[in-house]
Order: structure tokens, then C-alpha cells, then sequence
């Protein structure tokens, strides 16, 4: 797992990283693309990478792909959560939210378990995702409970991780090993 904030070099050290474990990386893609702004993120990092890796895009359900053997970067958990979030919005999420109450645990046990359908493969998984509550705490209801979610599958992905490494400013840092 390798975490950190916005523009800390996660995916560049991601990248790295699979590449060194394998000449054919997998790189699964789990943006949903929301603007013109953001593809032009999303191109960025296709340009980044070289015909070597295996570009999947899953926005939500990880576990439908057949990566076995292979090594998997997946980039990021903070997306894929969106994605389930807004997916689940039916499930009472946007409304227990938007009453004060708490994350939903539906929402978090669905991407546990998705998380260990995927990862029960046997293969190589490094995990991009963002260290969202190192700031202050949010005016907004809806994006405190968000920061929630993330950090309990955070802490969920770090407890089960080989490695953990936290970028800071473009330098890899390892928290577990």
C-alpha cells in the first residue's frame, strides 16, 4: 500500500514499483471521469506509462478482472470509495450523512468485501490511496463521513499490506516492511 496526500508521487512510486516486480504490470484504473479537468489528469498518467503495462479500467468491481499472477497497481482507493459511495447513495449513505449520522456500514463492509474477492487472487497488488485526514476537520457533513470511510479501509488495506509506504513531497517513506 502506498499512500500520502494530493501530489505527493504515490503513483509515480507505484509505478516504480510494479515495473521492478514485473516487465507487464497490470495498471487498474478506477477514476471516474467527472470533468474535462480531470481526464486531462487521467491523460497525464496514460502518457506516463509505456506500452509495457496492461491498462484496466474497473470503476467499482475490482474483483471481475482475473489478475492472477500478474502484478496489480491500483490507482486509487480513494476513486474506487467514491465510486461506491455514490453507487450506494440508495443504500441511505447521502442520507445518514446529510442527518449527522454516521458512515453507513454497508458502504464500508461492501468494499471490505469487494477488497478481499480481489485480493484473494493470486497475485500482486499495490494499492494507491490518499491520506485524506491529515487536515483539519471538514465544514461539510457529507465529506467528514467520506474521510471516515477512507480511513477506516485505509487502516482496513494497511492491516493486511506486506508494506506500507507513506510519500511525503516525492520521498518514499516506509511505515510497515
Amino acid at each position: 500500500m502506498i499512500t500520502g496526500g494530493q501530489r505527493s508521487g504515490k503513483s509515480e512510486e507505484a509505478e516504480r514499483l510494479a515495473l521492478s516486480l514485473s516487465a507487464a504490470p497490470v495498471y487498474m484504473a478506477t477514476a471516474h471521469i467527472w470533468d474535462e479537468e480531470f481526464r486531462e489528469r487521467v491523460r497525464r498518467h496514460q502518457e506516463r506509462r509505456g506500452p509495457e503495462w496492461t491498462n484496466i479500467e474497473e470503476e467499482i468491481h475490482l474483483s471481475h478482472h482475473d489478475v492472477t499472477g500478474r502484478v496489480v497497481l491500483i490507482d486509487c482507493v480513494t476513486l474506487w470509495l467514491t465510486n461506491l459511495f455514490f453507487e450506494n447513495q440508495g443504500d441511505g449513505a447521502r442520507d445518514s450523512a446529510l442527518n449527522h449520522g454516521p458512515v453507513p456500514s454497508v458502504i464500508l463492509e461492501k468494499a471490505k468485501a469487494e477488497f478481499d474477492r480481489f485480493t484473494s487472487q493470486d497475485a500482486t497488488f499495490i494499492f494507491v490511496t490518499n491520506e485524506i485526514g491529515l487536515g483539519g476537520v471538514s465544514e461539510n457533513t457529507l465529506q467528514r463521513q467520506f474521510t471516515d470511510l477512507q480511513g477506516w479501509m485505509n487502516q482496513y488495506i494497511a492491516q493486511k499490506a506486506d508494506e506500507v509506504i507513506l510519500m511525503v513531497s516525492g520521498i518514499p517513506m516506509r511505515v510497515k516492511s
